[in-house]
């Protein structure tokens, strides 16, 4: 994100910004966002925004690039344990739907095919070390490290707000939650588990 005002009152309205800004955009995508509410809900104006971030394009890529970070930053993989970061990835999909909204529609709207971001090294290469290491130590099985981590996120958000079939949320029983849980860390275990007979 770009760098934050210095004054308590300056970052206050900052936030207010990239929270308005994040609903804004989760809801209705980069180009059904306005400025107008956003600045309405920030209680601030244009010239503050557009001071802070420079234009519409350079508040959403601001407000992605933070969720890419913070999803990297909560839920850390762990790949001698994908079952548990498939688990811990749908949690997060749980408390904070808008986090995955904003990359459907950055997927949607800016790079409809290959990598969801350019600099996608940045997001994945320890992901993709980490895995490729665990294959080596034979607790994961063999196959390209990108295409094994591609598959257990996109299992973690089989219930997700981009589900074509369920989209779960917060306010379901408890239960509805550890069965799900329970039924991906198998599914993820035994789909990444190492091919005993090769």
């Amino acid at each position: 994100m770009p760098a934050q005002p210095s004054s308590s009152r300056g970052a206050a309205t900052y936030q207010r910004i990239v929270d308005a800004a994040t609903r804004e955009f989760a809801q209705h995508g980069i180009a059904g966002a306005r400025i107008e509410r956003i600045i309405a809900a920030a209680r601030t104006n244009k010239a503050q925004l557009y001071g802070y971030f420079g234009n519409k394009d350079a508040l959403f890529d601001a407000i992605f690039f933070a969720s890419l970070e913070r999803i990297t930053n909560v839920v850390p993989i762990d790949a001698t344990d994908l079952a548990d970061w498939a688990v811990r990835l749908y949690d997060e999909y749980l408390s904070r739907p808008d986090l995955i909204r904003l990359a459907t529609w950055a997927r949607l709207e800016r790079r409809p095919t290959g990598n969801l971001v350019a600099d996608h090294d940045r997001y994945d290469d320890h992901k993709l070390r980490a895995i490729a290491e665990a294959q080596a130590a034979g607790r994961v099985r063999q196959g390209d490290p990108f295409d094994v981590m591609a598959l257990v996120i996109a299992m973690s958000m089989a219930w997700s707000p981009v589900s074509n079939v369920y989209a779960a949320s917060a306010d379901e029983p408890a239960d509805a939650h550890d069965r799900r849980r329970a039924l991906l860390h198998d599914c993820v275990r035994r789909a990444v588990a190492p091919d005993r007979g090769a």
